[in-house]
């Protein structure tokens, strides 16, 4: 099986983002001269700091001594410190995990990190607080380079689909078992990281080194609350059963955003970029699916991102056009008629040969080998 893509992650060898990685630095290199340190608590690194070179090093959020900031500034290093009174990190050096987002998740959804952000978030969005929006973007850049990081050399494959698919539903056993073939076929499985066919399609990324009947149990067990409405707890609760019984699920990415704050991650994705900004978001996921796309049946917000994905693959401004595997024909050619205009966009072009239409989500892993060449 494919190894998680935590593992293969090379990122920029002057970026520091963990405290074993400060001190490996220190202890081979001598200097952090040039290098960028991310959100790493260097309180008790007081010492190395006073004693190594820092010049034109860059500290983003590091909380550390006073006598030690001081030095390192007269070294001509920058320091932007951290934050105070924060409900997330602006500088983070890593993608959020469930158990990061859902902590507290005991005393209720409302004390989560994650609806504590959203919170925050809504607070000022109205004020229209320059500080604000700036910390937002900070936070979004420092999700996309974690991004980059975890995915350099992985086949990503997305998975859209509307919120609105209940657990317990054959489509959501669908969408899981396609998550699951996904993953089996060692391909990392992307969603937009928040309920019903994203929630499905993690699932069984989650599941595939598991047996057939694990994935029934377990969607037997989330079955007991169907939707996140009308309580988050509850559905967030049934998930960390499932992850409970069955800890060592494979890995999966969801990337959801807090600008639908009633919509909240799922627990199955291991590694969740969550964005303050939508727009940042949706690019985001598709331009990062380099394997193809699959789209199972939804509303306004899968059309949105069928057309997002077929863009570029008609001015091939990313490259080659990548698959496009769009899944239940009646949904597609007449609840949303958004296949005819699709195949007329194709024509003559060479995306005609990478899309597709398939009357069951059993077909899709199929259709996106067959596209992929």
């Amino acid at each position: 099986m494919q190894t998680s893509p935590a593992h293969a992650a090379h990122h920029d060898d002057r970026e520091i983002e963990t405290l074993e990685d400060f001190d490996a630095t220190v202890s081979a290199r001598g200097t952090l001269a040039g290098y960028r340190v991310q959100g790493v608590d260097l309180t008790d690194r007081t010492r190395e700091l006073l004693t190594t070179d820092t010049a034109q090093a860059v500290f983003l959020g590091c909380p550390m001594r006073e006598d030690a900031a001081a030095k390192v500034r007269a070294d001509g290093a920058l320091v932007f410190p951290p934050v105070p009174h924060l409900p997330f990190e602006p500088y983070r050096g890593h993608l959020y995990t469930p158990d990061e987002l859902f902590a507290s998740l005991e005393k209720g959804y409302e004390e989560t990190p994650d609806a504590l952000a959203y919170a925050w978030f809504q607070r000022t969005k109205a004020d229209g607080d320059i500080f604000a929006s700036m910390l937002r973007a900070v936070h979004d850049d420092s999700v996309s380079d974690a991004l980059d990081e975890l995915l350099r050399g992985a086949g990503v494959v997305g998975v859209m689909g509307g919120h609105a698919m209940a657990r317990g539903t054959r489509a959501y056993a669908g969408a899981a078992r396609l998550g699951r073939e996904l993953s089996r076929a060692g391909f990392t499985v992307a969603t937009g990281g928040g309920p019903g066919a994203m929630e499905a399609a993690n699932l069984g990324a989650y599941a595939a080194p598991y047996d057939e009947a694990m994935l029934d149990e377990a969607c037997r067990l989330l079955a007991k609350s169907p939707s996140f409405t009308p309580s988050i707890t509850e559905w967030a609760r049934a998930a960390f059963e499932v992850r409970t019984r069955w800890p060592k699920g494979n890995h999966s990415l969801g990337i959801p955003t807090w600008f639908y704050g009633h919509e909240p991650p799922n627990a199955f994705a291991s590694h969740i970029a969550k964005y303050f900004a939508n727009a940042t978001r949706e690019d985001g996921l598709l331009a990062r699916s380099n394997a193809g796309v699959v789209f199972l049946p939804g509303a306004a917000g899968t059309v949105q991102e069928i057309f997002d994905n077929a863009t570029p693959n008609y001015y091939q401004s990313r490259g080659e056009p990548t698959p496009m595997v769009l899944v239940d024909r009646a949904h597609w050619t007449e609840r949303l008629p958004a296949w005819p205009l699709l195949q007329s966009l194709a024509r003559e072009r060479s995306m005609e040969s990478r899309i597709a239409l398939v009357d069951r989500i059993e077909q899709a892993p199929e259709a996106l080998k067959r596209l992929g060449g």
